[in-house]
């Protein structure tokens, strides 16, 4: 079994958070030490111990590994925009070291880390980076989530060769109706051109608790390496 996965999406606001939890209360079910991670967040929130991420806040509720806010969420921006254009403003640099570092640290707590992009794939976090240059120095397997609505083919399959062009291994996909009942054929299509299995359908309006029912069964095949049936 893989220590991670790297959870990206064909665009922000597909529900990258919602899968990331549902794998991590799954992993914890299955007995699991999960930990999740948000290594780069915008629009970040003001508290009395600094700026905080409700993804990032989300995911630690959704593992059972007790772990530093500081090592889930590296970078934490106040303006809600591009990552890199956030840390620009902040006076700061996003450095993949240490996220990697910061992996590596609750790599050492847990079975599984379950680390969720910010934006797509192809997000740039400095002038030279990506988030895609973070998952190759994180070395881990991509599960894409697809928002089920209009372009979502051309969305998906775009990013599908972006991942291959980095020599990074897509592992699944999902599909989440985040956005309402996708165009009839986008699900068969997908399926028919997107080279790793389905975890599962996500209708609209799904709760946490209830996306776990519908990626349990994709997610124990991809653990265990069986195939579909």
């Amino acid at each position: 079994m893989a220590q991670g996965w790297f959870i990206t999406g064909t665009d922000t606001g597909v529900g990258k958070t919602l899968v990331a939890q549902a794998l991590l209360r799954l992993l914890a079910r299955a007995g699991r030490r999960a930990v999740g991670m948000k290594p780069v967040a915008s629009g970040c929130e003001a508290t009395p111990d600094g700026l905080r991420s409700g993804d990032a806040l989300a995911l630690m509720g959704a593992g059972n590994v007790a772990a530093d806010y500081a090592d889930v969420n590296s970078y934490a921006f106040a303006v809600p925009t591009a990552p890199h254009l956030a840390a620009a403003g902040a006076g700061m640099t996003i450095d993949p070291a240490a996220v990697v570092r910061a992996y590596r640290r609750l790599v050492a707590q847990a079975d599984t880390v379950i680390v969720e992009g910010v934006g797509g794939w192809l997000t740039p976090i400095d002038a030279g980076n990506t988030m895609a240059d973070v998952v190759k120095c994180l070395d881990l397997p991509v599960i894409l989530v697809v928002g089920m609505k209009l372009g979502a083919i051309n969305h998906a399959l775009l990013t599908q060769e972006a991942i291959r062009a980095r020599h990074c291994r897509l592992a699944a996909w999902v599909a989440n109706h985040s956005d309402g009942p996708a165009p009839d054929g986008y699900l068969q299509a997908l399926g028919e051109r997107l080279a790793a299995p389905c975890l599962g359908v996500i209708p609209p309006h799904t709760a946490v608790a209830d996306a776990i029912v519908h990626i349990a069964e994709g997610m124990q095949r991809v653990i265990t390496g069986k195939p579909e049936s």
